[in-house]
């Protein structure tokens, strides 16, 4: 078991996002630590099950979870994401579906998402 307290992260590989997702993680959560797990546009690999992506993110999750010990894993969708262009009522329906995939892979963490704004400030959603 790894020292300190984790929570997980599924985020998007875009720079801006990473900072404001971390900062708000490690205050909700109250950890020393965030497992990062980055893809392009992630609530639409998670969403739509795009393989080999979403075998990979489950495996990186596992990690965070048996290995460093998280309880709360965060998915992430964001404002203008490049890896994901599309409205964010679409990122919306896309996370909702991305935070049920993830809950079914029956680990034991609790699972939430959030969205960065334009101004990059994040919001549960």
């Amino acid at each position: 078991m790894a020292h300190g307290t984790f929570a997980t992260q599924i985020n998007c590989m875009d720079g801006r996002t990473q900072e404001p997702a971390l900062k708000w993680i490690k205050e909700k959560f109250g950890v020393d630590y965030v497992d990062n797990i980055t893809e392009p546009g992630p609530d639409k690999i998670l969403a739509q099950g795009i393989q080999p992506n979403l075998d990979s993110i489950k495996a990186r999750a596992m990690i965070s979870v048996y290995k460093h010990g998280s309880r709360n894993i965060v998915i992430v969708s964001h404002h203008d994401c490049a890896g994901n262009p599309v409205c964010k009522k679409e990122h919306a329906d896309m996370v909702h579906k991305a935070v049920e995939v993830v809950r079914s892979w029956g680990l034991p963490a609790s699972v939430q998402s959030v969205w960065i704004d334009r101004n990059w400030h994040v919001k549960e959603i």
